[in-house]
């Protein structure tokens, strides 16, 4: 079983942007989804333009070098047969930079056009929050058998500044397919409203730790504004003293 995080370390800490791609089974069904990004056809399209240019730049670089090398033993001019060569060389030997060059382009391209897209789909991951949950749910053996299966997603450090979730089945009850059909649903509702309510205490829990978090942030930073207005007044006091010492004013 994976090891407990404090939430109180996790408080202030960001999704890591992964858990909307690559780590999203790490998350429950009741947090949704992201919106997904269709790849354009114009993407494809300067893709593949970077693979065919990729391919002729290979077949021409391997075909100069050995005209450049036939040129040569049938005694053909030297400046023409070294820069076949040389030529022949720099194209097989940078061929797959079209692939890249197509793929920069293809992000860019993609980037500019998404922008509104993942803007959304950082919207959504900001609205995870760093706190234990419990999913429940059931599956079917070859045998007709019942699996009530839960399934925990406890949040974990990611980095210094992001977060992320851990999965793990927790536990497995098995039903023979002979129980009654309202057993088993009725057993399933229990765990699954049992999860909700441990889910629901870790979500206050947190909420709790966070708002007091929040608070103390602000009242240091009030306090912070507060020594420097007075900071700021001391030190224009001080200058205009210091500047009367420096000119005093004339007297009788």
């Amino acid at each position: 079983m994976a090891p407990k995080e404090d939430l109180g370390e996790l408080i202030g800490l960001e999704p890591d942007e992964r858990l909307a791609d690559d780590d999203l089974r790490k998350l429950p069904a009741t947090v949704g989804r992201p919106e997904s990004l269709p790849e354009s056809r114009a993407r494809r399209r300067i893709v593949g333009t970077g693979a065919a240019l990729t391919g002729v730049s290979l077949i021409s670089g391997i075909a100069l070098i050995i005209a450049g090398l036939v040129e040569a033993i049938a005694g053909g001019s030297t400046v023409v047969t070294l820069a076949a060569i040389v030529l022949g060389i720099v194209l097989v030997s940078t061929h797959w930079g079209w692939v890249h060059v197509a793929e920069l382009t293809a992000n860019n391209l993609e980037g500019r056009r998404g922008a509104s897209e993942l803007d959304r789909r950082q919207a959504w991951l900001s609205t995870i929050q760093p706190y234990p949950r419990w999913e429940v749910s059931t599956s079917t053996g070859e045998d007709g058998s019942i699996a009530i299966v839960t399934v925990s997603y406890r949040p974990v450090r990611q980095s210094d500044r992001t977060f992320t979730f851990t999965r793990e089945e927790v536990a497995r009850e098995l039903h023979s397919g002979d129980e009654p059909a309202a057993t088993v649903t009725e057993r399933a509702e229990l765990i699954r409203r049992q999860a909700a309510a441990d889910t629901e205490r870790e979500r206050r829990l947190y909420e709790a730790g966070r708002d007091a978090y929040e608070n103390a942030v602000l009242a240091h930073a009030d306090e912070r504004e507060r020594i420097a207005a007075v900071r700021a007044a001391s030190e224009a006091l001080s200058e205009r003293i210091n500047s009367n010492l420096r000119d005093p004013p004339l007297t009788e």
